[in-house]
């Protein structure tokens, strides 16, 4: 699952300035501004600082004036896995492919990985249209994608999901709708399509 619940021991420091907040709301502000919005290898991005407790006495460090407490908190993290589904919208649109905003992160959905059929790219609408099947993908438009590749690097910007559109029952919702109503059929593998068409040419007399 691509969402997961940690809980955290850490020692949280309290500088003389926010003695007259209340303790936990101190603690829950000086953990937000650490963790969150924060890359971690292990858990991954660290979304939110859900909770904290069993906050223990401050001790004072001579020569510094903060409190450090021991304590408990909870983090809301995302990490996706290969093979994970998402229905996401398209954020982005580029000549290469198209992003997918999945939670915290934009997955890229390469242009081969589109549809099985060929996609061109209109400047002027900022769009992929498809040769075969006219269907096109744009900006805001809906999508069910799911996970190849993860690669979680030491900052959110420096992290790469890819995904793929091109397997039967993944692509724009609207495509699935059109096809599960019978309206369209899905286009197959382009190697499936090559396949058929020379045993069609072999059947010719």
């Amino acid at each position: 699952m691509a969402y997961m619940l940690y809980t955290i021991n850490d020692v949280v420091r309290i500088p003389p300035s926010m003695f007259s907040l209340k303790l936990e709301d101190a603690v829950v502000q000086m953990l937000r501004e650490k963790y969150e919005r924060k890359m971690d290898k292990d858990l991954g991005i660290i979304i939110a600082v859900t909770a904290a407790r069993n906050i223990g006495l401050g001790k004072i460090i001579p020569g510094d004036g903060a409190s450090y407490h021991d304590l408990k908190f909870d983090v809301l993290c995302f990490m996706p896995d290969i093979n994970e589904v998402f229905d996401g919208e398209v954020s982005e649109v580029v000549e290469f492919g198209a992003f997918v905003r999945i939670g915290p992160l934009d997955g890229l959905v390469h242009l081969s990985q589109i549809t099985n059929d060929f996609l061109s790219f209109d400047r002027k609408s900022m769009a992929f249209v498809g040769r075969e099947s006219k269907k096109t993908l744009k900006k805001g438009d809906m999508v069910r994608a799911k996970v190849s590749t993860v690669s979680m690097k030491g900052s959110i910007p420096e992290s790469k999901i890819g995904m793929t559109m091109r397997p039967l029952g993944f692509g724009k919702l609207e495509w699935l709708d059109a096809e599960a109503k019978g309206e369209v059929k899905p286009i197959a593998p382009r190697r499936e399509r090559k396949e058929q068409k020379e045993r069609q040419s072999k059947k010719k007399p």
